[in-house]
């Protein structure tokens, strides 16, 4: 019976075992099953979220507004940020985390940015979104109620003498272009006032010089927002955003500085003028063009360039055609004369001029 009883005990407790492996297997294949659904759910999930953010990304943009204090570290502090689509109407409303909001725009143009925080003043900056990428604003407050001491310009503190000094070498070195003392200038300039407008300013100023477009837009917006009346500042900044293609950007900056120093110079209102041209404002860039050349009297000649362009823009082709000719005239030696002559020809050959009798040509 003992024997018996054992080997039906072994039995069973072999079935039970044999049961249980199966319903193992059964477990395991029944949650290989769940797994797989849950990978091909997921990636489902993925590639539905890929399409959304494709659908919504071609239809607008992204507007990433980075939220500074007057020493440019992030305001750790919520801050309310406000967008508007082309000044007046609300596109968005965010508060910040670490001094940055992001916005989705579902469509393309002009935003206003308004950014107001306890403790500061209100801050409003114009942002361009002409395609549908990423565009990352830089904007900065200043507390309520600072005042400092001034010399000229009411809100602009005076600079220390040591601070002078290297803001003073580092505009004259810029003005013999000697890079390597204006950067050491500079940068020392920085070091004893970083948040100096005038410094900022001349630093603006080294990077256009250096070709560092983006550094010089970032340094003069601080610039400008420190100092709303600094005229160079605005005028150094649209120059910034020009080189950058960003013409349409660059209007409001350039237009800006001549309002508030009609004087400012030539170079400003040629700035502005190929602003113009460049989103098609043929009228304004002729008019301002004009106005450069004849400030500019006879440091920069090749202004009557842009000048004949606008007037064949707005189809004032003789006009056009007399400025190409005055200049190859008094200018035979300039790189440009050959421009000029290529567009005469090509003018010639759409019938937009007559070509000049053989007389004509050979004087």
């Amino acid at each position: 019976m003992s024997g018996f009883f054992r080997a039906k005990q072994f039995g069973i407790t072999t079935c039970a075992r044999a049961a249980g492996l199966r319903g193992l297997r059964l477990a395991i294949q029944a949650v290989g099953c769940v797994a797989a659904s849950l990978v091909v759910c997921a990636v489902a999930r993925a590639q539905e979220s890929g399409r959304q953010a494709d659908a919504m990304f071609n239809k607008g943009a992204e507007i990433v507004v980075m939220v500074h204090d007057a020493s440019r570290e992030p305001i750790s502090s919520t801050v309310i940020v406000v967008i508007y689509k082309d000044g007046m109407t609300p596109a968005g409303q965010a508060g910040t985390s670490r001094g940055v909001a992001t916005f989705v725009v579902t469509s393309l143009g002009e935003f206003t940015v308004v950014v107001e925080a306890a403790g500061y003043r209100k801050a409003v900056k114009e942002v361009s979104v002409p395609a549908p990428q990423r565009t990352i604003v830089d904007v900065f407050l200043q507390k309520e109620g600072t005042t400092a001491t001034t010399v000229g310009v009411p809100g602009r503190p005076v600079l220390a003498p040591k601070a002078k000094e290297a803001f003073e070498k580092g505009l004259q070195a810029l003005s013999a272009d000697k890079m390597g003392k204006a950067e050491k200038y500079v940068n020392e300039a920085v070091r004893l006032a970083p948040g100096h407008p005038d410094v900022l300013y001349v630093q603006g100023v080294l990077c256009l010089k250096q070709g560092r477009w983006e550094k010089a837009q970032s340094v003069l917006e601080f610039a400008t927002q420190l100092d709303p009346s600094h005229a160079r500042a605005f005028a150094a900044l649209g120059m910034a955003l020009s080189d950058q293609g960003k013409y349409g950007a660059a209007i409001a900056p350039l237009e800006n500085a001549l309002k508030i120093d009609p004087a400012i110079g030539w170079d400003a209102e040629w700035a502005l003028a190929k602003a113009y041209y460049q989103t098609g404002q043929y009228e304004d860039s002729l008019k301002m063009s004009q106005t450069a050349l004849d400030a500019a009297k006879d440091k920069a000649p090749q202004i009557a360039l842009l000048v004949a362009q606008c007037l064949t823009a707005v189809g004032k082709y003789g006009e056009a055609e007399a400025t190409l000719r005055a200049f190859v005239k008094l200018h035979a030696d300039r790189a440009e004369a050959t421009t000029a002559n290529r567009w005469l020809q090509k003018l010639e050959a759409s019938g937009k001029i007559a070509s000049p009798p053989q007389e004509a040509m050979k004087q």
